[in-house]
């Protein structure tokens, strides 16, 4: 296995700038793995896929306005802050922009709120302290932090929330989650199936390519995650009656199997609270996992070597390859795929 084995070419124009109005109206491919068949809809069709007594999970995080605009003290510098990880009520690790960013570096972000660097981390990782806590007040001086592919200004910040999130912590949606709709989730629930609710806070590194030949070298990022004891119920039970699992997004997947490796015997997931490393990687045995909700993601990426480890490589690649005959927009703002 190499990593030029998940590359392949996406003209720009097929990446989505702008998210599907309205969010249930996007496109869905399905990927139906034991009849090697692919087929085309949209996603408010999603329900007519899933079964009464099914458990459908959703990622309830909540993408922090966490790209911060100020100044150097005392030359004045331009200054970029991306806040990734809280450390305490007023120190954050932070992914800086602007030169001369070094450890006892001070900041201006508003007349009221100052920052100094207290730590290199390598890269344009640091550390860094404000004179205040920042948190209460991100939404009024925040921006929300796009991914660099999406060129075009959102015009609304809930663009790029879920409509169930819930829990504040993450530096990019969990982008599956963004074509469901009231509408359809209500449609969902009519049908018979259990909404669970997990978080995992998503990271920048989720959109980092893998740059080692073998993929397996590559430095996999750590997220926090959270799966409640009532979750791990309805999960447990509903498996117990031989209904499916389905992950809404990579972000589910991981932390439904990082909490699989902690169940007893008898159980399918167990409850979990904290870091998660797992990679997933083409050869693992998915335990708690039995369909996938996901978008179309980038060559060389962690993510599609995720998807092509539950569907197959060469599978993911073919129907990615239709999908762009066909016309489908790709990446965060881009359309679905459902794997069964």
């Amino acid at each position: 296995m190499r990593t030029a084995d998940f590359d392949y070419h996406l003209p720009p124009e097929m990446i989505a700038q702008r998210p599907a109005d309205p969010r249930d109206s996007s496109r869905l491919l399905i990927l139906d793995r034991k009849r090697e068949t692919l087929s085309h809809h949209i996603f408010r069709d999603l329900p007519n896929f899933l079964s009464p007594g099914d458990a459908l999970v959703l990622n309830e995080t909540r993408v922090l306005p966490a790209r911060l605009r100020g100044h150097k003290i005392p030359t004045g510098g331009h200054v970029e802050l991306l806040l990734l990880n809280r450390r305490s009520s007023r120190t954050w690790e932070a992914l800086v922009g602007g030169k001369g960013l070094v450890v006892g570096r001070k900041i201006s972000l508003s007349k009221e709120v100052k920052a100094e660097i207290l730590e290199d981390l390598g890269g344009g990782r640091r550390v860094v302290r404000f004179n205040k806590s920042i948190s209460p007040i991100l939404n009024e001086m925040g921006e929300m932090p796009l991914p660099p592919y999406i060129n075009t200004p959102l015009k609304d910040p809930n663009e790029y929330q879920t409509v169930f999130a819930r829990r504040p912590g993450s530096a990019a949606a969990p982008t599956a989650g963004l074509h469901f709709t009231p509408e359809v989730l209500r449609a969902i629930e009519t049908k018979g199936v259990a909404i669970v609710k997990i978080t995992l806070h998503v990271g920048l590194d989720t959109f980092l390519p893998v740059n080692e030949e073998d993929p397996g070298e590559h430095p996999i990022h750590r997220e926090w995650c959270q799966i409640a004891p009532q979750a791990v119920e309805v999960i447990n039970n509903a498996r117990s009656k031989g209904a499916r699992i389905v992950a809404v997004g990579t972000t589910t997947v991981r932390t439904l199997e990082t909490a699989a490796r902690l169940t007893k015997p008898d159980h399918e997931v167990a409850p979990f609270e904290g870091a998660t490393d797992l990679y997933i990687l083409p050869g693992f045995q998915f335990h708690a996992v039995d369909a996938m909700i996901t978008n179309f993601h980038l060559p060389r990426s962690t993510l599609l070597m995720m998807v092509s480890a539950f569907a197959g490589r060469d599978r993911v690649l073919k129907a990615y390859d239709v999908a762009m005959k066909e016309g489908y927009r790709f990446y965060s703002f881009g359309d679905a795929m459902l794997i069964l």
